[in-house]
């Protein structure tokens, strides 16, 4: 894995993330919202440490992970920062408890099961319901119908249920039609976070009333493989 060096490269990664949260925050405004109605979410999967340095440094205060064992790492190496942990990957058994340790947020959340799983260990976590508006196998995710019934079974559970989030569908139109569906839902079920929104599309979700967007390359450059 190519990791970020530690020394005097560590500030050329924080002026570049800097020049790139100012680009993105102009693209904010330029969609007619208030800049700090939208938090920022970095996604820092196979980056490394100082990639979170760097974002924290810049004022960007909640972090996103995929996989439970990065998670756990580099919450363990970086317990100086102030930072709200999120885990946006697919939820495994065998690793909720690992999660509830380590995520102040849920955010992928789309079975009673799980939910059942969380409310057995008394979670005090905040969950986002993950929904699912391209019909693909393997894709994580409730169908919007089925979204319903899952915040009204978390809420029986005692669970904070504060948002819904999604990866949109590929294609403009599709993935616009899923950013109203989403804020629509929201809306119904009175759930104030609508997390939507990556690197590719954050500005129609911005326009269509995301309150978070999730960005990796976009604020942090290529993808470390």
């Amino acid at each position: 894995m190519t990791t970020f060096p530690t020394s005097s490269s560590s500030n050329d990664l924080e002026a570049r993330v800097a020049s790139n949260l100012e680009y993105i925050r102009s693209r904010i405004a330029d969609c007619g919202r208030d800049v700090d109605s939208v938090s920022i979410v970095a996604v820092t999967k196979t980056f490394e440490a100082d990639a979170i340095r760097a974002v924290t440094a810049c004022g960007i205060s909640s972090v996103g992970e995929n996989y439970v064992n990065e998670l756990v790492a580099k919450h363990q190496g970086l317990d100086e920062l102030t930072v709200q942990w999120q885990f946006l990957g697919h939820i495994q058994s065998n690793k909720i408890s690992k999660i509830l340790k380590y995520a102040d947020v849920v955010a992928g959340v789309s079975r009673v099961v799980e939910l059942e799983a969380f409310a057995q260990r008394e979670a005090q976590n905040t969950f986002y319901l993950q929904v699912d508006f391209t019909n693909s196998a393997g894709r994580n995710g409730a169908t919007p119908d089925l979204v319903p019934e899952l915040a009204s079974v978390a809420r029986s559970l005692g669970l904070r249920v504060e948002g819904l989030m999604t990866v949109a569908p590929v294609g403009r139109q599709a993935a616009q039609d899923a950013f109203r569906t989403l804020g629509d839902l929201a809306d119904r079920l009175g759930l104030p976070v609508r997390s939507m929104g990556m690197s590719d599309d954050f500005e129609d979700a911005c326009r269509l009333g995301a309150t978070e967007i999730r960005l990796g390359r976009a604020l942090l450059g290529p993808r470390n493989p």
